[in-house]
């Protein structure tokens, strides 16, 4: 029984270091070329050789997005840019159009090609197609079941690595295939940049009846959000992943916060960890459950694992469920005081809660605040602004200071 890959996202270097920090085996970035997400600060070459020496440095590995369908003019510049990532050391590229893969082939043979879910792979025929091309891992099409993915494992050579969406948003299209953003707003899907029109809330009007809007519910108190993909979250079923033959846990989220990079994936790794100390009688930690509700999230569910009837949406609404604030993050801490800088406004007398990258949880009321200058304050009000506070624990650089709201 192999220990599966946990593999977080890296919108950029501070959420690449923090991923790595919380328990990462692997991370997944783009370019500022090529790339599936416009939002997050995509990585020059430069950056990119610095999150691969990085991670070398680390015995972790970097995974580089090229899973966009690019156009004729891109292709001409592609094979220039595939050799440069060949040379810096990248550990893999996750592609999803047949002429990427073989110029990566072509021009950086030694790094391995992941065939992104953007594929579209709910099938052992595909996913032995793709291998056959020279594909070393398959990332499943989140509309994968348990049993599409058993099957899959069970008629593929062994060495054919199997990546699967773990946690976090779910696209209502087939695997991101949409149009909708692009139709409706000009904003292109899967050039990263869509709009999620999905997450409106919609009303059905008749042409000839002009003005006259209806809400599209099945019950007075519905809502109508009928497009609203609920969030996945799988972290309690850690031993029906692993009995699947998955070999990589993917966490979703390159354009969501270092915070939630952080605290995401110390949930897994803990789920992960506990689950290989003691497999016969795991039951996931509840620390872990209870981690992952202090990022924002949407409502939670096992997406289509246990089949399609149970991919719930939520129709009443598409806001986040948000319990917990980040304060700041720890730089240092010395002689039981730590070193922080401001990433939210605290009170004197506030009662905080750090994360540490162990995964430890510690808390309490600071007994006092003093800002860069040494001066006692009642408040951290300013944008990144150094104070300090007095503790009892040994708290490591890199912890994230956080309270409930």
């Amino acid at each position: 029984m192999n220990k599966p890959e946990l593999l977080s996202p890296a919108g950029d270097m501070e959420k690449l270091k923090y991923a790595f920090a919380y328990g990462a085996d692997a991370v997944y970035l783009g370019a500022e070329e090529y790339g599936m997400r416009a939002a997050p600060k995509n990585f020059t070459i430069e950056q990119l050789k610095e999150a691969v020496d990085f991670a070398n440095s680390l015995g972790k590995k970097v995974y580089l997005t090229l899973n966009t369908v690019p156009t004729n003019d891109e292709v001409d510049k592609m094979p220039e840019f595939i050799k440069k990532i060949g040379e810096i050391g990248v550990h893999a590229v996750i592609v999803a159009d047949m002429g990427v893969m073989q110029m990566v082939k072509e021009n950086a043979p030694n790094v391995d090609i992941h065939m992104s879910t953007q594929t579209g792979i709910m099938n052992y025929r595909s996913a032995n197609a793709l291998y056959a091309l020279g594909a070393r891992r398959v990332v499943l099409a989140r509309e994968c079941s348990f049993e599409d993915i058993i099957k899959i494992r069970k008629n593929t050579p062994k060495d054919l690595e199997i990546e699967c969406f773990v946690h976090g948003a779910m696209c209502m299209s087939f695997s991101g295939r949409c149009l909708l953003s692009h139709y409706l707003t000009g904003r292109d899907a899967n050039r990263g940049e869509c709009a999620q029109p999905c997450r409106w809330e919609y009303q059905l009007v008749e042409k000839s009846r002009p003005g006259m809007a209806y809400d599209i519910n099945e019950s007075p108190t519905g809502g109508t959000y009928i497009m609203n993909a609920n969030d996945l979250c799988m972290a309690q079923y850690i031993d029906m992943l692993v009995d699947a033959g998955i070999t990589s846990l993917k966490i979703e989220g390159r354009a969501k916060s270092f915070y939630y990079v952080a605290s995401v994936t110390s949930a897994y790794r803990k789920a992960i960890d506990s689950y290989f100390a003691n497999p016969v009688d795991w039951i996931c930690p509840n620390e872990v459950t209870e981690e992952l509700c202090k990022t924002s999230h949407r409502r939670y569910s096992t997406g289509f694992y246990f089949g399609p009837e149970h991919a719930i949406q939520s129709t009443d609404t598409s806001q986040y469920v948000r319990e917990y604030e980040l304060l700041g993050v720890v730089d240092e801490c010395k002689d039981n005081i730590l070193y922080c800088e401001q990433r939210g406004k605290f009170n004197l007398g506030d009662e905080i809660e750090i994360l540490s990258p162990k995964g430890e949880n510690i808390v309490f009321k600071p007994e006092w605040i003093k800002n860069a200058d040494g001066e006692f304050v009642q408040s951290t009000p300013h944008s990144k602004m150094r104070y300090t506070i007095p503790c009892e624990h040994n708290i490591e650089p890199m912890s994230v200071i956080r309270k409930k709201l």
